[in-house]
């Protein structure tokens, strides 16, 4: 099994700092914006649908719970989109 590293990519402050090459700053704000798309979604199900933590109600009803949950988070994000 192949394993990568993974490094958080810094502060622009911090960048300044430190002096990074311009290809990793570049680097570490492309990781930086697809990390927003990604957490977005996350963080609606979490704080609208109160989906805090797990319990372990069985591997089924879990994924099915997120996956409807996962649902809703879309429509709330194209809710203007299909009301106009």
């Amino acid at each position: 099994m192949l394993t990568k590293s993974f490094e958080h990519p810094l502060r622009s402050s911090k960048r300044k700092k430190l002096k990074v090459s311009s290809l990793e700053a570049k680097k570490q704000t492309l990781q930086a914006s697809i990390r927003a798309k990604v957490e977005h979604p996350f963080k609606v199900i979490k704080q609208v649908f109160g989906y805090n933590k797990v319990r372990y109600r069985g591997l089924l009803k879990n994924t099915e719970r997120l996956m409807t949950l996962a649902g809703f988070a879309n429509l709330l994000r194209v809710q203007k989109a299909l009301l106009d």
